[in-house]
């Protein structure tokens, strides 16, 4: 039967990138993509190139059934051979009780969604390496819990949600991909927000003109991963394809990533063209981003609770990972391989309010 896929996720920023590669890959699949109802309009918008073959379904994964009703329930399901779960709430200072709906009782009804598809045959299921919370050393692809505490209720909901999936596999066929901090596009600079290291970078363009202060981290050894869309959505679509990935957790991280020193660093090189000439210790921004009269001194809209992922000494292996991507030609580019995109996209647009992140 011809293939179908059940997508969570449309249109953020990689889903909306991978259901095109998905439906190029396989050119006779059609992808039913689960739209919130507030983000319809949005997605239609988006999914038009894509013409018949991309399906905008509203729905609700919070709810039972994912908000809808039950005989449009059961024809998806008897359709569905294909399950790509990427919704998620990705708000570092989500509050539990959303984190919770979203991340582990939106999960909880997808694979009740996959039990109920007789002809499944896949469930690609998007993580984060930050289930690893804040473990320390090196994190095996294959480990999970440990015992460790949490940053946040992002990182938490999510292991949380992980700790399901994997209960699942015995009987759902799975592919659990864990990126690290997903950046612009590696060789155009895109990106849909500017987020993570982008608030330093605003940070970096509020102070032009004067002495750039460093970010200091309590070590500076503690690598900062980030990745780019780009191959994150490569990996997956080569994961979606290939039917020898199915049990594997996919570590999608930079192998051998800068250090948040290096970061800082890089970006304020080049941007500005010259090198952080002081030092702010991180107890100093803390405090400073925690009482709003102070915050105009930085980056007003970075949330305190990103601070903590530049002294974060943790690192993820790709033990499984890196050969398995080798195969389909596919490596991660070095932070210093598209620094200098990701920099001029961000000048580009940086006085443009469609990029500030809420």
């Amino acid at each position: 039967m011809a293939r179908t896929v059940l997508f969570t996720g449309f249109p953020g920023f990689i889903g909306a990138r991978l259901i095109g590669r998905v439906l190029q890959d396989d050119p006779d699949a059609t992808v039913v993509a689960l739209v919130e109802p507030r983000m319809v309009g949005r997605a239609r918008e988006l999914g038009a190139e894509h013409g018949p073959r991309l399906e905008i379904e509203p729905g609700d994964i919070t709810r039972p059934r994912l908000g809808l009703e039950p005989d449009r329930y059961a024809q998806l399901a008897g359709r569905v051979t294909s399950v790509a779960h990427l919704a998620a709430i990705y708000d570092l200072a989500v509050p539990l009780e959303l984190a919770e709906a979203v991340n582990v009782t939106g999960t909880q009804n997808i694979l009740d969604f996959c039990r109920a598809c007789p002809n499944l045959e896949r469930h690609d299921y998007v993580s984060t390496a930050y289930v690893a919370g804040l473990r320390s050393g090196v994190v095996r692809e294959d480990e999970l819990a440990a015992g460790q505490a949490f940053k946040n209720h992002y990182e938490s909901t999510k292991f949380a949600a992980e700790v399901l999936v994997r209960a699942s596999m015995d009987d759902i066929p799975t592919t659990i991909y864990r990126p690290a901090i997903v950046v612009g596009d590696s060789r155009t600079g895109e990106t849909q927000k500017f987020d993570g290291p982008y608030y330093v970078l605003r940070y970096i363009s509020l102070n032009a003109g004067r002495p750039l202060p460093m970010l200091q981290t309590g070590s500076t050894a503690s690598s900062f991963n980030v990745v780019p869309v780009d191959f994150v959505v490569e990996a997956m679509a080569a994961g979606i394809r290939d039917p020898r990935m199915t049990g594997e957790t996919l570590h999608l991280v930079d192998p051998e990533p800068v250090t948040a020193a290096e970061l800082v660093e890089l970006l304020t090189r080049t941007y500005s063209g010259r090198s952080p000439s002081l030092r702010l210790p991180q107890g100093l921004v803390e405090f400073t981003l925690r009482r709003p009269p102070l915050r105009r001194f930085l980056a007003a809209d970075t949330p305190v609770e990103s601070i903590a992922y530049l002294n974060h000494p943790v690192t993820f292996a790709t033990t499984r990972t890196t050969p398995l991507l080798a195969e389909h030609g596919l490596r991660c580019p070095r932070f210093t391989e598209y620094v200098g995109a990701m920099v001029r996209f961000f000048q580009d647009h940086e006085t443009d309010p469609a990029y500030v992140a809420h």
